[in-house]
């Protein structure tokens, strides 16, 4: 078998086959395939695209490229979340401990993350003491205890999707469905879990602009989970606008435990009360999606969701009480509003850009050397459709420097208000589940 004939297969919009695809991840991760054969192949890809039966090959060849997680040992069906990424998506902090408090083991692989803010495991590092370096076997026995842990990724999961990431970053190759769906696919596949449900964003803050390139994302996932034996369902939300009113790590961890005090932003408690019905349906505890969502519900209401965060926290050397007492968390040094210059109703907000004003703070990484300031960023007081008067603030800044005229002067130009009454975005767009 050689690659140049394979590159040319593909380039001619044949259909490679199982051994073919095996053998293509095979070589690239070992290095006997070249990045210059691989970017041929990754043109030809974007090009001609690929069946679903070899975009699920190519998914299992990459999870099975490096480390996978067997999660065996923990009772009953382990249900993964992931979400496609945006700006204030606090989703999994809210999550994991709500669906875990009924019953849903959550047993989750999490990284550090590039971009606006941090990742999930930033986040919960807001919390002193709180670590994720934590061992397959004690992982295993918290999720068994506690219904649920947060582990580290591991640096050996997917490498064949890493190098090919990094390959297609820098080959214009990156916005090819079928590479997307195979990337984000093999992490999950890799560690472990049952089920899968997807939180496929839209909007200007998401990696999908358009509502039609987010269900073509969906759909092509939705397919690779179910045709590998994964049972896989979607969640198309938006983010046209932040998610929730925190864009930063531990000011994300504050709106995350008044979520499960039932006290949260009305868009961040329905998506998470929306993707927690599906979770809890697919794990089998309850009978349909109406019952799902009135347990969780019930489990926000009696505090057994807040418990569960505690318990959560704690035994992974997290000091709890910041539960009850969220000023424990990390604090910034000044706090600055931003004040509207005229009345009228909020029109627009860009996400991605309110986003990288909140990088600017300090909240998010440039690079993966970039360290994170845990303290800063922002809380929107304002959401689309909401009425403001001039003087009102619109956003408050949680900042250690006190020149922020760029940051201020950023998120003037990213949130618009008009004269005219302005109706707030859909939250859910459509659910895929075939």
């Amino acid at each position: 078998m050689r690659m140049v004939d394979l590159i040319e297969k593909k380039r001619d919009g044949k259909e490679l086959t199982t051994e073919e695809i095996q053998f293509i991840i095979k070589g690239y991760t070992d290095g006997s395939i070249p990045d210059y054969q691989m970017s041929a192949l990754t043109m030809a890809v974007y090009f001609q695209g690929m069946t679903e039966r070899e975009r699920a090959d190519l998914t299992l060849a990459m999870a099975e490229s490096g480390d996978q997680i067997d999660l065996s040992k923990i009772e009953g069906i382990k249900v993964d979340k992931h979400s496609t990424g945006g700006v204030g998506d606090t989703t999994t902090l809210v999550l994991g401990p709500l669906v875990a408090s009924v019953g849903v083991p959550v047993a989750k692989m999490s990284g550090r993350g590039l971009g606006h803010t941090g990742g999930t495991i930033d986040k919960l590092e807001s919390v002193p003491g709180f670590h994720a370096e934590i061992d397959n076997q004690e992982f295993i026995d918290l999720v068994n205890k506690n219904k649920i842990a947060v582990i580290a990724q591991s640096g050996n999961l997917t490498p064949a999707d890493k190098k090919l990431y990094a390959l297609r970053d820098v080959t214009a190759t990156v916005d090819s469905i079928p590479l997307i769906a195979s990337s984000i696919m093999s992490k999950k596949i890799a560690a472990g879990a049952d089920c899968i449900v997807l939180d496929v964003k839209t909007g200007a803050g998401a990696f999908m602009k358009t509502l039609e390139d987010s269900r073509e994302l969906a759909r092509a996932m939705v397919r690779i989970g179910n045709n590998v034996g994964r049972k896989t369902m979607a969640v198309i939300s938006d983010m046209s606008q932040p998610l929730g009113l925190a864009i930063g790590n531990a000011l994300e961890v504050k709106e995350a435990i008044d979520t499960l005090k039932g006290e949260g932003p009305e868009d961040l408690t329905e998506l998470c009360l929306t993707l927690g019905s599906h979770i809890v349906l697919l794990a089998k505890k309850a009978n349909s999606l109406t019952e799902a969502r009135q347990m969780l519900e019930k489990a926000i209401e009696d505090c057994s969701a807040l418990e569960s965060l505690k318990r959560f926290l704690s035994s992974q050397g997290g000091d709890a009480s910041v539960v009850d007492d969220p000023s424990k968390l990390p604090q910034a040094k000044y706090t600055f509003e931003l004040e509207a210059k005229e009345d009228g109703f909020v029109s627009e907000i860009v996400a991605d850009e309110v986003g990288t004003a909140a990088m600017l703070l300090g909240a998010g990484r440039t690079t993966k050397e970039s360290s994170i300031d845990l303290a800063v960023g922002l809380v929107l007081r304002k959401k689309i459709g909401d009425h403001v008067k001039k003087g009102e603030s619109l956003v408050t800044i949680h900042s250690n420097f006190e020149n922020i005229n760029e940051i201020k002067e950023k998120l003037y130009v990213n949130i618009k208000i008009t004269p005219e009454i302005m109706n707030p975005p859909k939250l859910i767009h459509e659910v895929i589940t075939e």
